[in-house]
């Protein structure tokens, strides 16, 4: 990367807020994290959209996945130098309609677009750095309560989110089965599998290995100093897993990149498949911060719906609401038998739960990609709702 990149990607106090807004919580007694350790002063970055009505009634929570943020939906511009994420779903006339809902998502707790997380200030005024606490899916939903409470919402119509989104759906619905109505995971699991870690922990430890992480304390270095070789890696590792073998196959094949060595062979990037995971691997080093990455990925790989509660009957058994379990044929990272099983876990708890897929052959992401079919089940679950 010869770019001189600022050593995070994250947002910081004083960068333009864009549509953020922000609520700080635990500024009078600390909060309590699953692991036992404790944060104070946490801020959480949060966008809303439509108008939340007389009885609160109409209020939908958008979860986002890893590297997602709270800009779920509006345009690129100053504070948010790309459009939502989920654009194409949240607005007047779309899928997840803001004529009729009032439409929340925040920054994940551990985050770096303006909730606390890794490269946040402490009580002390530094970086949190390495000494932020390992955290989970159970603590980053626990906050969004908090959330929910000051937005005066006693109860979400819905909780909708895909892959580490479709985590905190889950867990919304073990955890305060009383304030969520209805759920939409999609692409996701009741639990982290052994693959599924697995990728999780290369991904850490090529960012462990870059020297300049150095130990998580990387904030103060000139920039360009900062870890972007192992960010860049680890989001390569995981793009492989985000997408299927046959679109790899149809887009690259075996295409040659620009020949770097003339008529012999060179090492590096010899093929347009290399090129393609070069790019993602260097954008996600503009805009994310390592140490977030780091976090965020351990709390996916410690996601179970069931630790603590025995099994995940036990786990279900509070929530009474509808469930559309959503899951992608050519997934193979959340393979679609993981959401069956979410179907079947919420039918055998007395609730009426409904499995449905994307037919895309664009793996994992397709809940970003595939939004012509995944709109209109949405939307047709969402209108029991209303």
């Amino acid at each position: 990367m010869e770019e001189r990149l600022r050593v995070t990607g994250a947002w910081r106090p004083g960068d333009h807020a864009g549509r953020r807004q922000f609520l700080t919580i635990a500024a009078d007694r600390p909060f309590a994290l699953d692991s036992g350790e404790l944060l104070a002063d946490v801020t959480v970055a949060y966008e809303t959209w439509g108008t939340l009505a007389d009885d609160a009634a109409n209020a939908v929570l958008i979860c986002h996945a890893w590297t997602g943020d709270s800009h779920a939906a509006g345009r690129a511009g100053p504070g948010h130098p790309t459009e939502g994420w989920w654009d194409a779903m949240i607005g007047p006339g779309r899928p997840i309609d803001t004529d009729r809902w009032f439409v929340v998502c925040a920054n994940v707790l551990g985050g770096c677009q303006g909730s606390t997380g890794p490269a946040s200030h402490g009580p002390d005024g530094r970086p949190y750095g390495s000494r932020f606490p390992v955290i989970t899916i159970r603590d980053m939903v626990r906050v969004q309560a908090r959330l929910q409470a000051h937005l005066g919402i006693e109860r979400w119509a819905s909780v909708v989110g895909g892959s580490m989104g479709g985590m905190q759906v889950l867990e919304w619905a073990a955890t305060y089965p009383r304030r969520v109505a209805s759920i939409v995971p999609i692409a996701t699991c009741l639990h982290s599998t052994a693959q599924q870690i697995a990728w999780g922990m290369i991904g850490r430890r090529a960012v462990r290995l870059d020297p300049r992480w150095n130990e998580g304390e990387y904030y103060d270095a000139a920039p360009g100093e900062g870890p972007h070789e192992g960010l860049a890696v680890a989001r390569q590792v995981a793009q492989v897993t985000f997408r299927s073998d046959n679109v790899f196959s149809e887009r690259f094949g075996r295409g040659l990149a620009e020949r770097s060595s003339g008529d012999g062979f060179g090492l590096w990037e010899e093929f347009q498949v290399e090129t393609y995971l070069r790019y993602h691997g260097e954008k996600l080093a503009r805009r994310f911060d390592a140490n977030s990455y780091l976090v965020i990925s351990k709390a996916m790989d410690l996601h179970d719906v069931s630790r603590g509660r025995s099994t995940i009957e036990q786990a279900l058994r509070g929530f009474d609401g509808p469930c559309l379990s959503v899951g992608v044929s050519s997934d193979m990272l959340y393979p679609s038998y993981q959401q069956r099983k979410i179907a079947e876990a919420f039918t055998a708890s007395g609730n009426d739960s409904r499995y449905v897929e994307i037919d895309s052959p664009h793996g994992h992401d397709a809940f970003l990609m595939e939004l012509d079919q995944l709109g209109p089940m949405v939307s047709e679950f969402l209108d029991r709702m209303d």
